[in-house]
């Protein structure tokens, strides 16, 4: 059993930063792939980017490439979001979710095992 755990979300004004952290516990992480999905109002849940579980590949959604980062420390059993230039339509509740490693790269939210329970994102004007 892995428990996940996002922090770091927050309300920032548009062109602004932010950094999701999910830390997992219970097992590690090192043998799952760990993937970021948001979640707006009234919508579905939406991929966001995955990286592998030993970091060296990562896959991103149109619609955050070139701004977000994924990033993991095994060490630390955390895997990081870096949010750059955020705009309103990023706001969102965001969710981290492991998926076993020979997964591959997972867009949807029934390819993973485990999730974590959110931090909102709000991006204002």
């Amino acid at each position: 059993q892995v428990q996940l755990v996002e922090s770091g979300g927050g309300l920032v004004q548009a062109g602004g930063s932010l950094r999701l952290s999910c830390a997992a516990s219970g097992r590690t992480i090192s043998r799952y792939n760990i993937g970021w999905f948001r979640q707006a109002p009234g919508k579905e849940r939406e991929y966001v980017a995955i990286i592998m579980w030993s970091g060296a590949s990562t896959n991103y959604a149109d619609s955050v490439k070139g701004r977000f980062t994924i990033s993991r420390d095994n060490a630390k059993n955390t895997v990081y979001l870096q949010m750059n230039s955020l705009k309103p339509e990023d706001t969102a509740a965001y969710y981290c979710a492991a998926s076993k490693m020979n997964t591959g790269v997972a867009g949807q939210p029934w390819q993973y095992d485990y999730w974590g329970q959110g931090t909102q994102v709000t991006v204002s004007s």
